[in-house]
């Protein structure tokens, strides 16, 4: 209902908290009188869940209901706007082009007696004249629903779980949440992996969290290591451990243009100037991978390193500066950071393709809430992350960072014509590479 993503979402768990706890009263039925009283309960309650059902436990855990002892959210959206929007733009989560809160409040509507009264106020009044589909921009309406504004009194301890490769619920939903729990002291262990949506920990990492937080046992959780990462080609049960995510060893390396349209430019560490401006045409009848395959087309710009002398390893948010113009009032803007020669193999993983990808909207290069209409052939400079990662690109690949306009899978699909022109000598990405630079080359 237009209850989704409110706080109506953190207190209804609260209130069983509280009913565990004898702090509130509980019945048989919704509207009935005979009283229900939890007198099996200690009181000390845990919980774990995937997708939907991981954003209740970490919106529980933003109301600092005593008595929530230990959560373990996987894959939670902990933001409806991070979910239906990127950087400005209108953005599906992936698998469900054209998704936006109206239609999952069809989906999860569950109440047939209110069916009218519910359509009328609260989806036709409340979410589809708020959401804001022509310009995609931060309003109230989605401010309500980013748990981000509710952390001050969360004091869970907190088993993170979730896939770099989750392009329904994109991980950054965790990941932007890393260094604020860290800050406020709670007890903190992350689990990820290397696939798509879901994916729990192993079960021996989730036994001992809910042993020490939950039943209070001093089993030494605290002391493993905060990290625990499944490397490619691992079997999802067995991560490895690193101290921290973002891998502390990783630092910057910058990475710059130089032309190559319509076949492929560089990726270089040294800026070379006077590389001028390259053009593409939206088209979104050609898929990313197709895009990131072509080896001549006019529908993408692709910059490629050398194959690598050895394996790099990324570790955190890579972050894009781009300066580009429209011939049109609004453009898609899209960009992926692909590991190439691109492999078809039946075995094949996402990883041995794509590394990481995310999205924008050149009208809010100023503001995410205030948007305006591009004036043709000005250029704007932008600066956005992609979504966060960490992956190991092997030896032999190349890096590629290729930039398109609309994404087949992701984005709405204007008519294709539209130029997008990006001005080269103003344009880089920033990787974070574990060992840097000198790793790096």
């Amino acid at each position: 209902m237009s209850t989704i993503g409110t706080r109506i979402e953190a207190l209804a768990p609260k209130a069983v908290i509280d009913w565990l706890n004898n702090r509130a009263k509980g019945y048989t039925t919704p509207d009935g009188f005979e009283e229900v009283k939890a007198y099996w309960t200690t009181g000390k309650v845990g919980m774990i869940g995937t997708s939907y059902n991981g954003t209740i436990p970490f919106a529980a855990a933003t109301t600092g209901v005593e008595g929530l002892e230990a959560i373990v959210p996987v894959s939670p959206n902990n933001s409806y706007y991070h979910y239906y929007r990127s950087n400005g733009l209108v953005r599906s989560p992936g698998g469900w082009l054209g998704e936006d809160v109206d239609v999952l409040y069809d989906f999860v509507h569950s109440n047939p007696d209110n069916c009218a009264y519910c359509d009328s106020v609260f989806r036709n009044n409340i979410i589809l004249k708020n959401i804001d589909r022509m310009t995609g921009d931060y309003n109230d309406f989605w401010r309500e629903r980013d748990l981000m504004n509710y952390i001050e009194p969360f004091k869970a301890a907190v088993l993170m779980a979730h896939g770099f490769n989750d392009w329904n619920v994109m991980i950054s939903h965790s990941a932007r949440f890393i260094k604020v729990l860290e800050g406020k002291g709670v007890p903190l262990q992350m689990y990820f992996h290397q696939d798509g949506h879901g994916g729990e920990p192993p079960f021996s990492m989730i036994n001992r969290w809910f042993t020490r937080y939950l039943f209070g046992v001093e089993n030494n959780v605290e002391n493993d290591p905060k990290a625990w990462i499944v490397r490619e080609n691992d079997d999802r049960l067995k991560p490895t451990p690193y101290p921290d995510y973002p891998n502390p060893g990783a630092s910057a390396v910058k990475l710059y243009l130089s032309g190559g349209a319509p076949e492929t430019g560089n990726l270089l560490l040294t800026k070379i100037p006077g590389q001028g401006k390259e053009t593409i045409i939206d088209n979104f009848s050609f898929s990313g991978s197709t895009l990131a395959q072509a080896e001549w087309t006019e529908h993408r710009l692709l910059y490629l390193t050398p194959p690598l002398k050895e394996a790099v390893h990324i570790s955190g948010v890579p972050v894009i500066t781009i300066r580009a113009a429209s011939d049109k009032p609004a453009v898609d803007l899209s960009v992926w950071l692909v590991a190439l020669p691109w492999s078809n193999a039946r075995d094949a993983r996402i990883t041995n393709n794509i590394i990481t990808r995310g999205w924008a909207d050149l009208q809010n290069s100023r503001s995410l809430s205030g948007s305006k209409p591009l004036v043709t052939g000005r250029f704007y400079d932008l600066t956005f992350e992609l979504e966060p990662d960490d992956q190991v690109i092997p030896k032999g690949k190349q890096i590629g960072l290729m930039i398109f306009s609309s994404d087949r899978e992701f984005t709405l699909w204007p008519d294709p014509g539209t130029r997008l022109t990006v001005d080269l000598d103003e344009t880089f990405i920033t990787l974070p590479v574990v060992g840097g630079e000198k790793a790096f080359k």
